[in-house]
């Protein structure tokens, strides 16, 4: 068995799309980032990359590569999933947690789990995904930004 943790923060910026977990959220903003931002996914990479020993998701999707810019997060985690099998792993479960002031996160969360469980593909009850506010404190608390953490035990391929 293998654990990572992971997590992603980006800025909210006005005239970009808001994607947590691989759905887009109506809002008024969206995360500023080189790819589409999905600080979710984004998090769940780099806890898997970290529980393969592989590095972090700036390693194998740097920002100054222009082959990156504005790529969906779920191709991404897609990617990650491949090098995941390369290593005969697979996944036990996931635990994600977004802070966020706004917008509210559990309308969308059996779409996220759904998701999520899609691009891994694994059975949604290896799924979490959870969220809380930061109480008003720092730039989450002010509105400006999201945050993600994720942790993910990963099992051998029996």
């Amino acid at each position: 068995m293998r654990v990572g943790i992971g997590y992603d923060i980006h800025r909210l910026v006005e005239e970009r799309k808001l994607f947590l977990g691989g759905v887009e959220i109506p809002y008024i903003k969206g995360l500023i980032s080189h790819t589409d931002g999905d600080v979710v996914l984004h998090a769940i990479a780099d806890a898997i990359l970290g529980a393969l020993a592989l590095g972090d998701i700036g390693q194998h999707f740097p920002d100054s590569d222009p082959g990156y810019k504005n790529m969906p997060s779920g191709d991404i985690l897609q990617r990650v999933v491949r090098l995941l099998a390369e290593k005969e792993f697979v996944i036990g479960n996931i635990d994600t947690a977004i802070i966020a002031e706004e917008p509210k996160i559990y309308p969308f969360r059996d779409k996220m789990i759904e998701s999520i469980a899609s691009i891994l593909g694994v059975d949604r009850s290896k799924i979490n995904v959870k969220a809380t506010t930061n109480e008003g404190v720092g730039s989450i608390g002010k509105g400006d930004a999201i945050a993600s953490y994720a942790i993910v035990i990963l099992e051998p391929k029996t």
